[in-house]
């Protein structure tokens, strides 16, 4: 250790190239996870964020090779599933994760029904008769109920909450009392078709999950750095949504280990391994989501940007806009060893993944390139970055791509 650097500090090589190799190993994007369960992969990557996207199997398919059936299938045996949870986000969890999903989420929920009866009259009394009439609903069916099957169902126990509701998004309390019953592990969402890149949903009874941790923050933090450390207070704050002082009592127990010269924070656990590893010599290719934990976990996009192409043009944005002055990447990225070293969409009418490359196409790359396209295409039919994507709308970008591609 330097004699520079402050008592209990690591003093390791802070080459950005080895940070961003060492953050794309602990993402399972080196080959490690090869041929592990989606519940694995998400037990050591992290929860996926889920927004009616292609994002949850495109990383699972980067860091896993596995295909849609297999992760249609976890889904199906509820292995894994799509629940509310950090900052009230949907993200797709492993089981063993889904009580401490549900605590993270929880917040997201009451708030809503908090300015509901501040805003809109709603009282608590109402939203108890209506949960009540919504899960002797779902008691009685046979099958996943929709909102529309539900309403029916439930008949006036739902209210109309009138223009002053739709402007504030709730146009009746029934998308509140679904919100609660969810947080509380008492029904669960599942979609339609069995497919998680879609927004179709029907709600089922459900058991609540069992919770075996003492303090849901610690343990959030506990999961939050084993899947992203180094990280710091700011970026355990961004993903939880804690204010400074939560998320300080939630780190402490923890016993965080701080990185010279930086605000990272590392577990004394991984210590050793963060100080020898070093960054592969030969590139390791991977397509992911522009949403995908490696990118998500933090949000801090300059960690994974080279400065040679923080100043390339956001593909189909207003003129002027640059990539490096974003918060968040505007398509699908193909990354190397954690560097983000191009963007990519998908063109379902051509059959074609669309792509501007910032570094030269080598056999490793033409491979990775092919391997997604033949996914996307075979087993997916369309990569959308989120429910309301399409061709048409992402049509500019398509054109952006294309022309950088030629030039």
């Amino acid at each position: 250790m330097s004699p520079a650097a402050p008592a209990g500090a690591l003093d390791v090589d802070l080459d950005p190239a080895r940070l961003r190799a060492w953050w794309a190993h602990r993402q399972g994007l080196d080959g490690a996870l090869r041929g592990a369960d989606a519940a694995e992969v998400l037990r050591r990557t992290g929860w996926a964020r889920s927004v009616g996207g292609a994002a949850p199997y495109l990383g699972l398919f980067a860091r896993a090779g596995l295909g849609r059936d297999a992760v249609d299938a976890a889904v199906a045996a509820v292995e894994i599933h799509e629940l509310p949870s950090a900052r009230g986000c949907t993200y797709v969890l492993p089981a063993e994760d889904f009580a401490l999903g549900l605590a993270a989420g929880a917040g997201a929920p009451a708030g809503e029904v908090a300015s509901a009866r501040k805003h809109l009259g709603v009282t608590d009394a109402e939203i108890e008769t209506l949960g009540k009439a919504v899960l002797a609903a779902l008691d009685g069916a046979a099958a996943p109920l929709d909102p529309a099957a539900i309403k029916d169902l439930v008949g006036d126990a739902v209210r109309s909450l009138g223009e002053a509701g739709r402007k504030r998004g709730v146009s009746t309390t029934l998308p509140l009392s679904l919100g609660l019953l969810q947080a509380s592990g008492e029904i669960r969402r599942v979609p339609v078709n069995g497919r998680l890149d879609q927004q179709r949903y029907g709600y089922v009874r459900w058991t609540p999950p069992t919770a075996d941790f003492a303090d849901a923050d610690v343990e959030l933090a506990r999961r939050y750095v084993a899947w992203a450390a180094p990280a710091s207070l700011a970026h355990f704050r961004w993903f939880s949504g804690f204010t400074a002082a939560r998320a300080k009592a939630a780190l402490a127990p923890l016993g965080l280990l701080p990185v010279a010269g930086t605000d990272l924070l590392l577990p004394p656990e991984l210590a050793d391994a963060f100080a020898a590893f070093r960054r592969p010599d030969e590139p390791e290719y991977a397509l992911l989501a522009g949403i995908d934990g490696l990118h998500l976990l933090h949000r801090d996009l300059a960690r994974l940007v080279d400065p040679a192409d923080a100043g390339r043009p956001v593909p189909g944005a207003q003129a002027g806009r640059v990539f490096g002055g974003d918060a968040d990447p505007q398509c699908h990225l193909v990354v190397d060893r954690g560097r983000i070293v191009g963007f990519w969409e998908f063109d379902p009418d051509a059959d074609e993944l669309v792509h501007d490359l910032f570094v030269p196409r080598d056999a490793a790359l033409d491979e990775a390139l092919a391997r997604t396209l033949a996914f996307v295409r075979d087993e997916l039919g369309d990569a959308r970055g989120f429910s309301l994507d399409s061709p048409k709308s992402r049509a500019p970008k398509l054109a952006a791509l294309r022309e950088a591609g030629r030039a």
